[in-house]
């Protein structure tokens, strides 16, 4: 059983709940306006789900980071710069596209974003499935989320 390394799984989970906050940021304000209860789809889960699911998905994101960069795969430079990039961009999507739909209330723009905040995933998919396998698993809820929140999107804004 390999030991854990608490310095950097600490190290993680704040700069990925870090990322997280600033996305409620601009989500929280506006889960409860008219524009968003009057534009919501039928299949919207209820609001009080958002905040249960996107707080495990953010641990798992963490977690998955976590061992991808803590992978034996993963020691040499290139293998956790691409981790480090990939992570970086998909959590930076996944920041911006609160700030199009919510911020913004722009569903269309939202809608598009969400397909770069997709493919982010797919290669971090791609990516951990060669680095570590746990890595890779701990994705998969995350990857079907999105999936589910780009069909919402798509009603809204087609």
């Amino acid at each position: 059983m390999k030991k854990i390394n608490w310095k950097v799984l600490i190290v993680l989970l704040v700069a990925v709940y870090a990322i997280a906050f600033l996305g409620s940021v601009f989500t929280s304000g506006s889960v409860n306006s008219d524009w968003y209860q009057t534009t919501k789809t039928s299949i919207t889960p209820p609001s009080f789900v958002f905040p249960i699911v996107w707080n495990i998905l953010f641990f798992l994101i963490a977690l998955s980071i976590y061992f991808a960069w803590t992978s034996p795969k993963a020691k040499n430079l290139s293998t956790r710069k691409s981790i480090a990039i990939l992570f970086g961009v998909n959590l930076f999507f996944n920041v911006l596209w609160s700030l199009i739909f919510f911020g913004l209330r722009n569903a269309q723009g939202a809608f598009f974003e969400l397909i770069a905040l997709w493919f982010s995933i797919v290669a971090l998919l791609i990516l951990t499935y060669g680095v570590n396998k746990k890595s890779f698993y701990l994705l998969i809820p995350y990857f079907i989320w999105v999936t589910f929140a780009g069909v919402l999107n798509w009603m809204i804004a087609f």
